[in-house]
């Protein structure tokens, strides 16, 4: 394994990424049941991602970094789902933060090696906020000399107690434009962030997805990324949807396969009851079919380009895998019998954690209106 310089591009020298997460999981897996109990930060974990130079996977090889593709990461993190749903599903926010410029380098040589390149020389880790913004975003950008001062509280930064830099975006009222969103890359120690610690939830409790706050904060135009009409779909949106729900969702297959492994070991003890027979039988089929879903996601974001198209069928994905995944972890908690009540099982953890699921966009009547007016050949942003 290459642990810093140029990572070799060629197919028999350059990290098998996925190999990496196999070998972490274990101990992660460990952890997981203190860090759910205490709400205590995966800290122990990052520090092994960042030895192992996971924060950087997923830049370009060419750039400095390991060379991962989309896809690979999308099974790395499923993978890691197995040991430590929380510090998966982490990752995945700093990990699509990287595959969203390194999808910009490759298709639209955008200027964007320098953060890049960045990432990778000093293995730094990304927070993001973009689920919580989506199409409208969020805070107000005023526009000052050499660029905005920006005022926002943001939600759901997932690994913001570990991270270095911050992306988000904020609303600036062009006077030419209207309103338009700003996303751009700040340090998360620039003077006027403050990161609250503030996360306590249900489940995925050892994410650090706390509420940042930005405080008439400087940002540079040279950090400004990509502007983009508030309220509207647009290319850069189709890039960040397209790239980042299949890197999210492969979290929570990892962790319904996880579910489905504790069950059957729970429930082999009772292996001739024909109930649980039917039960188990009926858990992996709900499997079956997250898999199927997950993999359409997959295969669509990867096909080179973005669009509509590709998002609905991204977003159709989603829809599906949440529905079968949240139905997985519902039969397991059935076919595992009382066990699955115990904390010592397990199973209740990754039940909760599999809740998590519900949230992310587009959600419920929102993917469905949007697949219905793309169908009908109705403007998408009505």
């Amino acid at each position: 394994m290459t642990l810093g310089g140029t990572v070799p591009t060629d197919r028999a020298s350059r990290t098998d990424w996925v190999a990496v997460a196999a070998e972490l999981a274990p101990a992660f897996a460990a952890r997981a049941a203190a860090h759910d109990v205490d709400d205590r930060f995966v800290f122990e974990n990052y520090a092994e991602l960042r030895r192992r130079r996971m924060f950087s996977a997923a830049v370009p090889a060419e750039l400095g970094g390991g060379g991962a593709s989309h896809a690979e990461m999308c099974d790395v993190l499923r993978t890691l789902a197995h040991g430590c749903s929380s510090t998966a599903l982490a990752l995945s926010m700093h990990t699509h933060q990287v595959l969203i410029p390194a999808w910009r380098w490759r298709h639209e040589r955008a200027p964007v090696e320098g953060l890049l390149r960045r990432l990778a020389a000093d293995e730094l880790i990304l927070a993001s906020s973009g689920g919580s913004d989506w199409l409208a975003g969020s805070g107000r950008a005023d526009k000052v000399d050499d660029g905005y001062r920006v005022t926002a509280r943001k939600i759901f930064a997932s690994g913001s107690p570990a991270a270095d830099l911050f992306s988000t975006m904020a609303v600036y009222d062009d006077p030419m434009d209207g309103p338009t969103v700003i996303h751009f890359v700040i340090p998360l120690d620039t003077p006027g962030v403050t990161v609250h610690d503030n996360w306590r939830t249900l489940g995925m409790r050892a994410t650090g997805s706390n509420d940042v706050t930005l405080d008439k904060v400087f940002v540079p135009d040279a950090a400004v990324g990509v502007r983009r009409p508030s309220g509207r779909w647009s290319h850069a949106w189709h890039v960040v949807a397209t790239t980042a729900l299949p890197i999210i969702y492969s979290v929570y297959v990892g962790v319904a396969e996880a579910a489905r492994d504790v069950t059957v070991r729970e429930a082999a003890r009772r292996r001739d009851d024909h109930a649980v027979q039917e039960l188990v039988g009926a858990m992996d089929t709900e499997l079956a079919a997250a898999r199927l879903a997950w993999r359409s996601m997959v295969e669509a974001a990867n096909r080179g380009r973005v669009g509509p198209d590709i998002t609905n069928e991204v977003m159709i994905g989603r829809t599906l895998v949440g529905h079968s995944v949240l139905r997985t972890v519902e039969t397991a908690m059935e076919a595992a019998g009382g066990a699955a009540f115990f904390r010592s099982a397990g199973l209740e953890r990754l039940f909760r954690d599999a809740q998590g699921a519900r949230y992310h966009a587009l959600r419920g009547a929102a993917q469905r209106r949007f697949a219905g007016r793309l169908a009908l050949g109705v403007d998408i942003d009505g």
